[in-house]
């Protein structure tokens, strides 16, 4: 059995103009071959479709597309699955999300990840293949697309909710199959408490764990003999012409093989590029580029795995985003924040012992449940 999962898939930008001519083999460029391999394959749709134009207020953009042959270069590509927890399904409101249920269903492809309120969004997606029971969770980090009791959504993180439906889901299907939507952008390893959680759901009875939203490649690690993928990247995301190159560009599908209901999954990455400025299709990586690119993963991988190295790293890296994070707590002037984030203000003057409220507010359980409660208000 072989289970294709594909990271983010954004139709917009340059890819339009593939899909307004329905030049779908030109988009594709062969990945539909490695898809018809396989018996199941599955892709995160990371914006709504619908003709909605309310926007909801959020920071980053809002993204959506109005295009149905968005889907139908998906049904030529063979997927047959669309996760929808992600940080844009709510873009454009609750009514963005329903839109985006009803018509990939009308045109044959399976979703989970989201519903009509967060009971819904929460659903495992269940089939059968190659006789195999393989129950599908969808979670998506908390970034202004949860679901709620009235809302729809996206079915988002929570320990012990998440937990809940892993231990019922795992008497009724022989292997579970997780794909998370989180992560810090632009950052290549997971962050600490994300590589914590995803060691967590493997001991809780996840089988494996496929993740994306970082717009960039992550490594893997073998947990208890089970994989964990930290990120895809981007499938296809054509964006702004600073992002036309780099590793917004590069990406990776992965395909999961199982023999028997009690064996393990072994997992085979397939690289490609794409959205790159003299090119913005999709392109398999071959021979030379493609060793290349698996070593690089590798690389990111053995920094996972060594704790000594994984956490020197993210001490190098929390030095980097200072400047971003501290002048967007403390200050409310656009402008004046722009001055500290590109460096002409020092970030130092930031800095001092009333930070330690600030710290205390967001650490402590209750202080930050009371805190994130007063804001969303």
């Amino acid at each position: 059995m072989k289970i294709l999962i594909a990271g983010d898939y954004c139709p917009i930008g340059r890819t339009d103009k593939y899909l307004q001519e329905e030049k779908y083999d030109e988009l594709f460029n062969g990945f539909e071959k490695v898809i018809q391999k396989c018996d199941f394959s599955i892709i995160n749709f990371e914006c709504p479709i619908t003709k909605s134009e309310i926007k909801i207020d959020k920071t980053g953009p809002c993204i959506k597309t109005e295009n149905l042959n968005s889907l139908k270069a998906l049904q030529f590509a063979g997927f047959n699955l669309l996760t929808l927890a992600n940080n844009h399904i709510q873009d454009y409101s609750g009514q963005g999300v329903v839109d985006t249920i009803e018509v990939a269903k009308k045109n044959g492809f399976d979703v989970v990840g989201a519903g009509k309120n967060s009971v819904e969004a929460s659903k495992p997606f269940v089939t059968e293949i190659q006789g195999i029971k393989i129950g599908f969770i969808n979670i998506a980090e908390n970034e202004f697309c949860a679901a709620t009791d009235t809302m729809p959504g996206a079915n988002t993180f929570d320990f012990i909710e998440n937990t809940r439906v892993i231990k019922e889901l795992k008497s009724k299907v022989n292997k579970i199959i997780l794909i998370y939507h989180g992560g810090r952008e632009h950052y290549q390893l997971p962050t600490p408490e994300q590589r914590k959680r995803f060691r967590y759901f493997i001991d809780s009875g996840v089988d494996a764990i496929v993740a994306h939203h970082t717009h960039c490649v992550s490594g893997f690690e073998y947990h208890n003999k089970k994989p964990i993928i930290y990120s895809l990247g981007n499938f296809i995301f054509d964006y702004k012409k600073k992002y036309q190159k780099g590793i917004w560009t590069e990406g990776m599908s992965v395909i999961l093989s199982l023999n028997n209901k009690d064996d393990n999954f072994t997992i085979e990455l397939i690289p490609h590029l794409q959205g790159r400025e003299n090119n913005s299709a999709f392109v398999l990586l071959e021979n030379k580029e493609k060793e290349d690119f698996l070593e690089k993963v590798n690389n990111l991988s053995d920094k996972i795995v060594n704790d000594k190295v994984f956490f020197e790293e993210w001490k190098k890296y929390i030095k980097t985003q200072e400047r971003f994070y501290l002048p967007s707590l403390y200050i409310k002037n656009f402008l004046l924040r722009a001055l500290f984030m590109k460096g002409i203000l020092p970030v130092y003057l930031l800095k001092s012992k009333h930070n330690i409220l600030a710290l205390n507010l967001t650490r402590c359980e209750a202080h930050s449940e009371i805190l994130k409660k007063i804001l969303e208000k």
